[in-house]
């Protein structure tokens, strides 16, 4: 049976990931004497943990393509796997979440005041999500605040959903 080439392709990437994974985790683990301990390696668990990654890594694929986070679509004759929009806005969230927030250094606060038509209710609905996960918090309604570092990443996100006409954005010194 052939797979689908967005199967094919991620499952050599899982293949990989498996390969280097035994590197991955000798980098990252704590040294601790358990882990320099000699003894056989179980056979049977180590293929029950395969075989369970194997498992996990095969229903997060499923979810992917049911989500509509990936396509699979031909570009000049050749397959290939494309992000749909749905997926763009899975990845920044996953992306925003984490790398962390890290508060101003001068201690001022980002304040966000936005008026979207209602005519553009996903689009509001959108930037609500954006800010909630940029570490806005709500103030009063359609204004948001926040002592993170963001303004950049806010003012990109605007931009990329043409929002920013929609929106102010103010430095304030304190609440």
């Amino acid at each position: 049976m052939k797979l689908p080439i967005t199967d094919q392709f991620l499952w050599d990437l899982y293949v990989m990931m498996d390969k280097t994974g035994d590197i991955l985790r000798f980098i990252t683990k704590p040294p601790t004497m358990a882990n320099y301990l000699p003894g056989p390696k179980n056979p049977i668990f180590d293929k029950y943990r395969k075989n369970k990654n194997r498992d996990t890594f095969s229903k997060f694929i499923y979810r992917l393509k049911s989500n509509n986070y990936i396509k699979v679509k031909n570009l000049e004759g050749k397959q290939a796997i494309i992000l749909t929009k749905e997926g763009l806005n899975k990845a920044l969230k996953a992306s925003f979440i984490m790398e962390g927030k890290k508060k101003r250094k001068d201690g001022k606060w980002i304040m966000l005041i936005f008026d979207v038509p209602e005519k553009y209710r996903k689009s509001r609905d959108l930037l609500r999500s954006i800010l909630r996960n940029l570490g806005y918090k709500l103030f009063q309604q359609s204004v948001w605040v926040t002592p993170y570092d963001v303004s950049e990443k806010t003012e990109k996100l605007l931009q990329m959903y043409s929002l920013d006409k929609y929106v102010k954005i103010f430095l304030i010194e304190e609440i």
